[in-house]
C-alpha cells in the first residue's frame, strides 16, 4: 500500500475539480483490501476508482481508498461464451478493446464509457441498448463491516436504471475487487439503437464487426460528449427520468416534439437532454462551467471551477425543469 498525506484530487477525478484529500492509499492487490482494512484502518471518507462519475463539492478529511487492482484472465470458457474476470482498476475502455482484439462479444456498445471496471457493476452501466447485466457473470467484493470477501452473482446485485445493491444498501459498505463477465464467442450485433446504422452507413462500412461497431460508437460519442481530458465532465449527470404514460400523453400534447421511449408498467422513459434543452440550459456557460453545447445532459468545467458551483447549477436544472414539465431530474453522478 501507498500513503499520500494532503494530496490534491484533481488528477483523479474526470470533472477536474481540486479538492484536498487529508491522506489517499493506492490499493494494487486483492491482499490490500483486507490488510488495510484488518490492520485497523480507518472506514476510508471515498472509495476512488477512475473518478468519472464522482462531483467533489469540498475537500475530504479522512481517507481516501484509491482501487487499483489490474488483471484481465480468461477463467473458463463453454461452447457459446467465455468468463473473463477483470481487476476493479483496469480502465473500462481498454478491457472493451481488449475483447474486441479476442473476439470476444456482449460489450463493443460500450465503447469509449469513462472509468475503470469497478464501477461499471455500481452503476450497471449503459448506452446504445446495452447495459452491463447483460454480460454480468458474478463480482467480488470486500465488505468492510464483516471484514470478509463476498461473491454477488446477478440476482444479488440487484441492478437497475443506473442502480445496484451497491449504490443502496450496500453504499460503502462493499469494495468491489473483481469483475467476472460472461462474453460471447459469436456476435449477435445491436445496431438499432440511437444512430449507429446511419454511423457506419457514413463510414462506409459493408460487413458488420465488433471493430467496427466499437468504431461507430466512439465516432457517435466523441461528436456529442467532450473530452474529459480537455473539458472536465462525468458525462451523463442525470438519469432518464421515467413518467407514467398519462403524465407523457399530457406533456405531448404541449411539447409535440418531446422525446420518450415506452417502459415496462405503462411507463415512458423521458430524455433528460431533451427536457434541459427545452428548458433552456443548452450550452449555457457560467463563467468557467455550464451545460455543454452539444449535449445537455453533460455539467461541464471549463477549467478552474468549483464542485458547489456546478451542484448549484444542477439544482437550479432540476427545479426548472419540474416547474416547467411536471418531471423531477435525478443526478446519476456521486456527490460529495
Amino acid at each position: 500500500m501507498e500513503v499520500f498525506k494532503n494530496i490534491d484530487l484533481l488528477p483523479f477525478n474526470t470533472f477536474g475539480l481540486s479538492c484536498i484529500a487529508e491522506s489517499l492509499v493506492n490499493i494494487s492487490t486483492r491482499e490490500g483490501l483486507p490488510e488495510y482494512f484488518e490492520g485497523k484502518g480507518e472506514n476510508p471518507a471515498l472509495v476512488l476508482g477512475g473518478g468519472s462519475n464522482l462531483l467533489l463539492t469540498q475537500n475530504i478529511p479522512g481517507r481516501v481508498l484509491k482501487v487499483e487492482i489490474p488483471g484481465i484472465e480468461l477463467i473458463r470458457e463453454d461452447e457459446e461464451h467465455v468468463y473473463v474476470k477483470v481487476g476493479a482498476g483496469v480502465v473500462w475502455h481498454e478491457f472493451v478493446l481488449h475483447c474486441i482484439q479476442n473476439n470476444w462479444a456482449g460489450v463493443e456498445n460500450l465503447s469509449l464509457i469513462p472509468g475503470n471496471v469497478g464501477a461499471a457493476p455500481m452503476q450497471n452501466i449503459g448506452a446504445y441498448g446495452m447495459e452491463i447485466k447483460k454480460v454480468f457473470h458474478e463480482l467480488e467484493a470486500y465488505l468492510t463491516d464483516d471484514k470478509c470477501w463476498q461473491a454477488f452473482d446477478l440476482p444479488s446485485c440487484h441492478f437497475g436504471y443506473r442502480e445496484s445493491v451497491f449504490k443502496r444498501a450496500l453504499k460503502n459498505k462493499a469494495i468491489i475487487a473483481s469483475v467476472t463477465f460472461r462474453l460471447n464467442k459469436h456476435a449477435n450485433f445491436n445496431t438499432s439503437y440511437g444512430a449507429i446504422e446511419q454511423e457506419l452507413e457514413r463510414m462506409g462500412i459493408q460487413e458488420l464487426s465488433l471493430r467496427s461497431v466499437s468504431n461507430a460508437v466512439i465516432s457517435i460519442r466523441q461528436s456529442k460528449l467532450p473530452d474529459p481530458k480537455k473539458i472536465g465532465n462525468s458525462g451523463s449527470f442525470f438519469k432518464n427520468p421515467v413518467v407514467d404514460e398519462a403524465h407523457f400523453n399530457k406533456l405531448r400534447v404541449e411539447y409535440p416534439e418531446i422525446v420518450g421511449y415506452p417502459n415496462e408498467n405503462a411507463s415512458v422513459k423521458v430524455a433528460a437532454g431533451w427536457l434541459i434543452e427545452r428548458a433552456g440550459f443548452k450550452g449555457k456557460r457560467y463563467g468557467n462551467y455550464g451545460v455543454h453545447d452539444k449535449q445537455a445532459l453533460v455539467l461541464v468545467n471549463y477549467g478552474g471551477a468549483k464542485g458547489s458551483e456546478i451542484f448549484a447549477l444542477s439544482e437550479e436544472i432540476i427545479q426548472t425543469v419540474q416547474s416547467q414539465f411536471g418531471i423531477t431530474l435525478e443526478r446519476e453522478v456521486n456527490i460529495i
